[in-house]
């Protein structure tokens, strides 16, 4: 299953009520590059428990977490007249040590600078849907300039040009020079996605407040989910 500024500049993350979102007649379609400090490929989505970290030495020897910097940029979407063409988030988070119940342990969602009140209030109604789970701290952290660039061979996403956050992906070779492709995979709460394409990071990292973190050859990939509100109609969230 599958994913710092706390202080002023922070705040709470607040789902729209469903009612409010049942009634908006929504779509979006997203490429993500997304990375973890699971390795590849992450065991989150065939487990509720993320993988041990005694490779990487220090602290973290028999700790487990997930730890991910996801990358959204909305191809085409709306929210009611809100259009969300070329917007781009960025949510930092750590799914904990065991997530069997549902919830996971924190996430921080940023936001580019010129994406409008509209359109974050429309990210944040359709976030819900996204990550139908429960999380012990959800928080909107501080704008940031979110560069995002992606070929057949590798991706590269900054927050912030780096200082905030930072992820690299790089192909992974398979028998053609083709993408290695996970297909029929579900993605979070997504009803639909092109298929997950197997890029390990070179780097991925979040680099702000007490929550940062920095990862190198561990699991990377892209993908493109499409969902609208029809796909939640009846209780389907």
């Amino acid at each position: 299953m599958r994913t710092l500024l706390f202080a002023a500049c922070a705040v709470v993350l607040l789902p729209l009520a469903a009612s409010a979102a049942e009634k908006s007649d929504w779509r979006m379609n997203a490429t993500l590059i997304e990375a973890c400090s699971c390795p590849m490929f992450c065991q989150c989505y065939f487990s509720t428990k993320p993988a041990a970290h005694a490779g990487h030495g220090g602290d973290h020897a028999e700790e487990h977490f997930c730890r991910a910097n996801l990358v959204y940029r909305v191809n085409r979407g709306h929210y009611g007249p809100t259009k969300l063409d070329r917007v781009t988030f960025w949510l930092a988070n750590d799914l904990g040590a065991e997530f069997s119940d549902g919830e996971m342990d924190w996430a921080v969602l940023h936001f580019d600078p010129s994406a409008t009140k509209e359109q974050r209030a429309a990210i944040q109604a359709i976030y819900g849907y996204l990550f139908p789970v429960k999380w012990k701290s959800n928080t909107v952290g501080a704008d940031a300039r979110i560069e995002w660039t992606a070929t057949k061979d590798r991706a590269v996403a900054k927050l912030d040009g780096g200082k905030m956050g930072e992820v690299v992906l790089n192909r992974w070779q398979g028998n053609t020079s083709d993408p290695v492709v996970i297909h029929n995979l579900k993605y979070w709460g997504a009803p639909r996605n092109d298929g997950f394409v197997l890029m390990p990071n070179e780097v991925q990292a979040y680099r702000v407040g007490d929550k940062a973190f920095e990862f190198k050859g561990t699991n990377g990939f892209m993908i493109t989910v499409d969902m609208n509100s029809k796909d939640f109609q009846g209780g389907g969230k």
